[in-house]
């Protein structure tokens, strides 16, 4: 799909190298080149420092090819969502989006300007709470009474709304609710609110949240569409509806052509798109050829560097004055425990036993059960890593331990050692080296399965034509 998508390009667009008889194009090498090296970047490279760089990297998909783990059923998977992701929306167009807006707009018209349009209210609340009592609530209705009569005598409603309403958020706006539309509220609120004349004013009303005095400050039929676009179309983002369009228009192109597959769609359409549109091509590209670049790095180097333990310790004693340290560590744990003869139960139980089964052997002899004899942080402590560590082991005066009352015992257990003594103790660099290595190997193996011609005429124009 991805050679004869990208066929449309090939008079402007020479090949700039060929990996293993493969034909690598000047714009698949600009894209790649120009994306890790934008503004920004802080290790850019020139384009001939790149190209070993792109080398490689053309020689791992190779290598995932000849594997066949293109073929893997959780590959096609995920390259399949992952390019679904970019040519859904191409399947969408905005006259379908601008006739779903007005269809959403028209059917609430109807439905609002069918009840009795829109009613700006105004409000002030005196709250009865749901556990009021019956002198609670006569209580509140006796101040909703003063406060309506406040307001016959003159009173202004905003003013008292701002200091005695319990609906904070509309206090701070002297009431004001803003439009509301029918069936948005309480049926007792809303059936007062309606029955209201523009300016005019409620009696108290009495709904599950307590008494209401009511101003009506305007009456609307529903608004223009076009003062309510830009709110359908968040709404219609929001809902998924884009979504929805895309895969009714897919349904029925399916439906027109009984002979082909959603899948067969997909990929004819990712066709006929990056033979449009060499962004697209690459970018569909670079997908596939990264997922397949993320399985053969995994096998070959990541994932195997990490399990090798026998090649990690031999890597480890071949490189030892690689790892060393400015200053000694603390290999061991510091511990806190309830009763002073688990001080030294615990020394005793790990004594003996190899460094990385201390936390296994403390879990099942301390804390096996509901209660939980000792708390433990196990490492290998620099200076500054645990307070308790720097006062009793790297006596530190100035260091400031806080005793925690269910476990106010505290002690240390383990040995001062100057420099790592085996590969664990560093384990995170050994690995990340020793990675280095694998690496390094392999694609020296590459390199010598798979010939590399660069056409260094086409090189030379990259950026420049």
């Amino acid at each position: 799909m991805l050679v004869i998508g990208t066929a449309a390009f090939a008079q402007n667009d020479p090949v700039i190298m060929t990996v293993n008889g493969t034909p690598v194009t000047r714009s698949e090498f600009e894209y790649s080149y120009n994306k890790n090296n934008s503004e920004g970047v802080i290790d850019k490279k020139t384009v001939d420092e790149y190209v070993d760089l792109f080398i490689n990297y053309k020689l791992k998909v190779a290598a995932a090819l000849d594997a066949h783990l293109d073929t893997l059923v959780s590959f096609q998977n995920e390259f399949a969502q992952y390019r679904d992701q970019q040519i859904r929306p191409t399947f969408i167009t905005d006259q379908d989006v601008e006739r779903e807006a007005r269809d959403i707009y028209s059917r609430t018209q109807h439905f609002v300007d069918s009840l009795g349009g829109l009613v700006k209210p105004a409000h002030i609340l005196i709250m009865v709470g749901q556990k009021a009592t019956e002198a609670d609530r006569r209580k509140a209705e006796q101040r909703a009474d003063s406060v309506y009569n406040a307001i016959r005598q003159g009173a202004n409603f905003e003013d008292l709304a701002r200091k005695v309403s319990d609906d904070k958020g509309s206090a701070q706006n002297g009431g004001v609710l803003g439009w509301i539309q029918p069936q948005q509220t309480v049926k007792e609120f809303e059936s007062v609110a309606y029955s209201l004349n523009k300016g005019e004013i409620s009696k108290p009303v009495l709904s599950p949240y307590g008494y209401h005095i009511i101003r009506l400050d305007d009456k609307s039929m529903f608004f223009p569409f076009d003062s309510l676009k830009a709110d359908i179309y968040t709404f219609i983002d929001r809902r998924g509806i884009r979504e929805k369009i895309i895969d009714d228009k897919i349904e029925e192109i399916l439906k027109a052509d009984g002979s082909t597959t959603k899948e067969k769609l997909m990929e004819q359409r990712a066709m006929e798109l990056s033979a449009k549109d060499s962004d697209m091509a690459n970018l569909i590209r670079e997908y596939h050829d990264g997922l397949l670049l993320y399985e053969i790095s995994n096998t070959e180097v990541w994932d195997k560097a990490a399990k090798d333990e026998v090649g990690l310790a031999n890597y480890f004693k071949k490189n030892k004055k690689r790892y060393t340290w400015d200053s000694p560590r603390f290999k061991g744990m510091a511990y806190h425990v309830k009763e002073q003869a688990d001080v030294k139960a615990v020394k005793n139980s790990v004594k003996g036993l190899a460094f990385d089964k201390w936390a296994e052997k403390l879990r099942t002899t301390f804390n096996a059960d509901s209660v939980k004899r000792i708390r433990v942080e196990k490492g290998i402590f620099k200076v500054g890593d645990n307070p308790l560590v720097d006062r009793d082991v790297f006596k530190k005066k100035d260091a400031k331990v806080v005793t925690n009352k269910d476990y106010p015992i505290d002690a240390t257990y383990g040995k001062v050692i100057k420099a790592p003594k085996e590969y664990s103790d560093v384990r995170g660099q050994v690995v990340a080296d020793y990675q280095d290595q694998l690496e390094k190997e392999w694609i020296a193996r590459l390199r010598e399965r798979y010939p590399v011609v660069v056409n260094k005429d086409v090189l030379a124009t990259v950026n420049k034509h």
